[in-house]
């Protein structure tokens, strides 16, 4: 076993370097093209050019990994099908699961590798890479907000603001509405600017109307005020912000944080939150096109080339397709988030398991 495991990895790697480094150009070109006219016409030196495909090219790697491992295992077996060496191998009595698990199990390092490279290098190069066009390309991105209504973590304050100055971390023409543990009214503030200290909001030139004795029946006293100054009013200025920010430029541990301040906030956030699932669910991709492309080896005998770069192509595409759709149905609360970013990873391995189960060895 182990001299066919050396057999199958020495024909392997060589084409999944070769099929790799094509996908990283190609993806890299698409990229490259994507921008050029705007880069000609703004007369950016190519040396700059040259710096945003290379913080490109972490994440073009983690792009390309699938396509290529997909392309170089249909072709690997497809090559040693039409040498007839599949042949010897089945009929020594080597089932094609056997014959192919080395790929598995390389498929399964590569998804740990992956994760780990995402986490560590492509997150900070790919979010440095679009600051650096947004710069080169004058493109200007701003996290001020207007007509925001958000909620305090435990649902008790209520905010509501007509707009939010990000660059300053103030809120104009605002109300908060406080509530008890039951949901019951107790005081509302009306205020025209609402400024961050730092630690909390201070609300100043407004009405403060308060619940007597804490009862709604018994009336309702109405204050005016010029500073009102109160650490329970300490909602982040981010939960305020208009959401342009991409989870996918965020380390892990932010992305939850976000998620979380999302929710807490009373925003939508049932996007990101599939979109932090699917940073762990995308890590099973390389195992998951090395299961599918090793149960499809040596279903095809002629035009070897042009018919695993389609095999490659189509499952590729159909796979990140139904993860798209099922991403879009989370986002919709048609499913839950957890269930979009898994759904695709679930049934394409049963699909596997199934093509091996019915492969002809």
């Amino acid at each position: 076993m182990r001299i066919l495991t050396r057999f199958v990895l020495r024909h392997f790697l060589p084409i999944f370097l070769l099929a790799l480094a094509f996908f990283v150009m190609i993806i890299q070109l698409v990229d490259l093209f994507g921008n050029l006219v705007r880069y000609l016409n703004l007369e950016i030196p190519l040396l700059q050019i040259l710096r945003v495909q290379l913080l490109f090219l972490p994440r073009s790697i983690s792009y390309a990994l699938p396509i290529a491992l997909l392309f170089a295992v249909a072709f690997t077996l497809g090559t040693f099908y039409s040498n007839n060496e599949l042949i010897a191998v089945f009929g020594a009595g080597v089932p094609l699961y056997r014959f192919t698990a080395p790929i598995v199990a390389l498929g399964i390092l590569l998804s740990l590798g992956v994760f780990f490279f995402h986490e560590h290098l492509v997150i900070d190069t790919y979010r440095r890479k679009n600051e650096l066009s947004r710069e080169l390309l004058n493109i200007t991105r701003t996290f001020s907000n207007t007509d925001i209504t958000v909620r305090g973590p435990a649902g008790q304050v209520i905010y509501s603001a007509e707009y939010y100055n990000d660059t300053t971390q103030q809120l104009s023409r605002v109300t908060v509405v406080e509530r008890d543990g039951e949901g019951v009214f107790q005081r509302r503030i009306n205020a025209s600017t609402g400024r961050w200290n730092g630690t909390n909001w201070v609300w100043e030139n407004g009405t403060d109307y308060r619940v007597l004795n804490n009862s709604p029946r018994e009336g309702i006293t109405a204050e005016p005020f010029h500073r009102i100054d109160d650490d329970r009013f300490g909602l982040h200025p981010r939960s305020f912000r208009r959401v342009a920010r991409d989870i996918d430029e965020m380390p892990l541990e932010e992305a939850r944080e976000w998620v979380s301040a999302l929710r807490n906030a009373g925003q939508p956030f049932r996007r990101p939150l599939t979109d932090y699932y699917n940073r762990f669910s995308f890590a099973l991709t390389p195992f998951i096109v090395a299961l599918l492309s090793s149960s499809m080896g040596g279903r095809f005998r002629k035009n070897i080339l042009l018919m695993s770069l389609l095999v490659s192509l189509v499952v590729t595409v159909v796979y990140y397709v139904t993860g798209m759709i099922t991403g879009l149905m989370a986002g919709n609360g048609l499913i839950p988030p957890i269930a979009g970013a898994w759904t695709g990873v679930v049934v394409f391995t049963v699909l596997g398991v199934v093509l091996f189960r019915t492969a002809k060895t």
